[in-house]
């Protein structure tokens, strides 16, 4: 799925399509970090924002770095997702934090995090439809 500015986003599996076009250039070789800002029709509103890119195991993600361009765009809501180049879905401690973090900053600023999810170059994971949300 291309990125455009006004695709619809309708769950996990489309966050995960957008987001794989964006691993992609990485070669799955490092975790990156995007973020999707919407409006309220869940439109994504223009490109996917490149938050972090990190190491082969791990990211470094502020909240303040996924809002940024959500409150630029006047998003009300955004999803995030993140690639696990080892395959392994399973969210760490460290994602459940981050997470958190980013529902709590969110509810501050008025601009809901809908989902967080994991991809690999298989699968996906969604810690909304795994209540880690």
């Amino acid at each position: 799925m291309a990125a455009k500015h006004g695709a619809t986003v309708g769950g996990p599996l489309d966050v995960a399509g957008v987001a794989r076009a964006v691993f992609r250039r990485w070669r799955w070789e490092q975790e990156v970090f995007v973020a999707l800002p919407l409006d309220a029709k869940h439109r994504v509103l223009g490109r996917p924002v490149v938050v972090a890119v990190g190491t082969a195991n791990s990211v470094a993600v502020h909240p303040r770095d996924v809002y940024r361009e959500a409150v630029r765009r006047n998003a009300v809501a955004v999803v995030v997702a993140h690639c696990h180049p080892s395959g392994d879905l399973s969210p760490s401690g460290d994602d459940l934090t981050l997470t958190r973090r980013l529902r709590e900053a969110g509810e501050l600023l008025g601009v809901a995090l809908l989902d967080h999810v994991i991809v690999s170059r298989d699968g996906l994971r969604s810690l909304a439809e795994g209540g880690n949300l």
